[in-house]
């Protein structure tokens, strides 16, 4: 029995006289018991007539026709109906018109073909959406997509895209049934209608879970399936209401249409009820075919990785260096990485972030600088730690320019742990530097005296043109020396984080003050520079 009450009889029988398929009736009845559209939609049908009553002598004149047709869909070869004699079982047409190209919605596979002089039954609310492309047929397809895509998932969740006239069409019958219901002195309100989504995944989640051998259809999973239904013939179906709300339709870059579905509920909920009804058909007519199912997406969530990457060649930039779209170098820190992470993880794509970033011909020696990536639909999504140990070697036996260390899987949440407070970190460097002016070691001695010298540091010349103008003080903490000529010797700086030492060093024009220039009385310049720490405790380091 369907959990149906005596309230629900003039709504069932306005919707099956309207054409309106079985599972849509139960919608607007507010039937939210999900075992009652899982049934076969033959038995609903029987049902509902059955609730209704033969002593009312209602007659739903798409019943043969639609059960025919869900039938054909399903590949049943014989069916019953209450118009036809006794024991007489017609033997129906089992051909199925395939699609000339994918994007042919007239001769799509997923659209059951109306025979000539047949009456349509396809539903005028759901658009076949809840009829034969809610059955075993289509969960077969569904299931088959999944299949050959070969994630690496334990749940899944359902996405479903409908098209936005759907809400035109459920707002005609809404309003139809509204007003046999005021009649009655009966009462609905439109929010406890089932949306058609949901029942679509209620019926589909115990057939998915069948044809995957037991991975469940949950609310929320890392592994997301999406199903998005067309249906071109009734695209019009939308455009009188621009003229009613021209503010909801209003032109964007990313849109295809103006009409999408939020656009068009928004102006469902403004048009009045005697504009609507004057504009549209209530209840909307019924479409010679159903929906099609264009394409199955499915999507992982993004997996995130972290570690440290030592850099010992200077001539590497940190990510590819593209000058006018013209490669300047060979590869980078990222792509080596990247190039066996994708692999591993059968990624799409990938975003890579540091903790700050390194000159392309300065080295970073230490622990090395925190790096994490997002990666990008991933096939695969769980490694064990002794997986993640030989990946990290893959990555560090494929080139002497770089070196990868605590590689691990993170949470999204832990990627933010890896910026908080960068500035307010410390960094370590190793500059070798020049002086024009011939020094002893005596000269370098004051140096190391200097604690906490606060500079001044107008934007670089070399960054003011992705870098706002702007004059940004920054600490060095302490610095030591060590000489090894008349005109060389090596500065160790421990500094904030966001300091840039070539121009601590040569002074960029006066930019940066003070500067080793002003300090030593002399002209001075950068030779070489090595990141030799970077004091962020993130991601946490894993035992050799």
């Amino acid at each position: 029995m369907l959990p149906l009450k005596e309230k629900d009889k003039p709504i069932a029988r306005k919707l099956l006289t309207a054409g309106c398929c079985a599972r849509c009736v139960l919608r607007f009845c507010c039937v939210s018991t999900q075992a009652s559209y899982r049934q076969p939609l033959q038995e609903i049908l029987k049902k509902l007539q059955d609730f209704i009553g033969d002593s009312e002598n209602v007659k739903c004149h798409e019943a043969p026709k639609y059960m025919e047709t869900i039938s054909r869909a399903n590949n049943a070869a014989v069916i019953e109906t209450h118009e036809d004699p006794p024991n007489k079982r017609p033997k129906l047409d089992r051909s199925v018109t395939l699609p000339q190209s994918e994007g042919d919605a007239s001769t799509s596979a997923n659209v059951v073909p109306i025979s000539k002089g047949e009456t349509s039954c396809v539903c005028p609310v759901c658009l076949g959406v809840l009829q034969e492309l809610c059955g075993v047929i289509q969960a077969k397809k569904i299931a088959q997509t999944i299949k050959s895509e070969d994630y690496q998932f334990d749940t899944l969740v359902l996405s479903v895209s409908l098209p936005a006239q759907l809400c035109v069409r459920e707002h005609s019958c809404w309003l139809h049934v509204k007003k046999e219901v005021r009649e009655k002195g009966l009462a609905l309100d439109k929010d406890d209608v089932i949306q058609v989504k949901e029942a679509f995944k209620w019926v589909m989640q115990n057939l998915l879970l069948k044809e995957l051998s037991g991975v469940a259809v949950v609310t929320k999973s890392t592994f997301e399936v999406g199903v998005e239904f067309n249906h071109p013939d009734t695209d019009a179906d939308c455009h009188f209401l621009a003229a009613a709300c021209p503010d909801c339709f209003k032109p964007t870059k990313n849109k295809q249409s103006v009409f999408t579905r939020m656009a068009v509920i928004k102006a469902l909920e403004k048009i009045p009820d005697a504009t609507f009804l004057r504009q549209y058909p209530c209840p909307p007519a019924q479409p010679t075919r159903c929906c099609y199912l264009p394409d199955i997406q499915c999507l992982h969530l993004s997996v995130f990785i972290a570690g440290r990457y030592n850099k010992f060649c200077r001539s590497l930039p940190q990510t590819p260096w593209l000058i006018d779209g013209e490669r300047r170098m060979e590869s980078s820190v990222e792509e080596l990485i990247a190039e066996h992470v994708l692999s591993a993880f059968r990624a799409a794509g990938f975003n890579f972030s540091s903790s700050g970033r390194e000159d392309v011909d300065v080295r970073t020696l230490g622990t090395g600088r925190p790096f994490a990536m997002e990666l990008l639909n991933p096939h695969r999504s769980r490694f064990s730690r002794a997986e993640m140990k030989q990946l990290q070697e893959t990555i560090n036996k494929s080139s002497e320019k770089i070196r990868v260390r605590d590689l691990q899987i993170v949470s999204r949440e832990a990627m933010s742990r890896m910026k908080e407070g960068e500035e307010d970190k410390s960094k370590s460097y190793t500059a070798l530097v020049w002086t024009h002016k011939s020094i002893q070691e005596e000269d370098l001695a004051f140096i190391h005296n200097i604690k906490d010298l606060v500079v001044d540091q107008k934007t670089p010349l070399r960054v003011l043109h992705r870098r706002a103008l702007a004059v940004r003080p920054r600490v060095i903490h302490s610095m030591s020396t060590r000489f090894l000529d008349s005109h060389h010797f090596y500065l160790e700086l421990k500094t904030q984080a966001g300091t840039y030492i070539k121009e601590f060093v040569h002074g960029d024009f006066g930019r940066t003050k003070p500067n080793m220039c002003q300090l030593l009385n002399s002209d001075t310049d950068i030779l070489e520079l090595d990141v030799e720490s970077v004091d962020v405790d993130w991601p946490p380091a894993i035992p050799e």
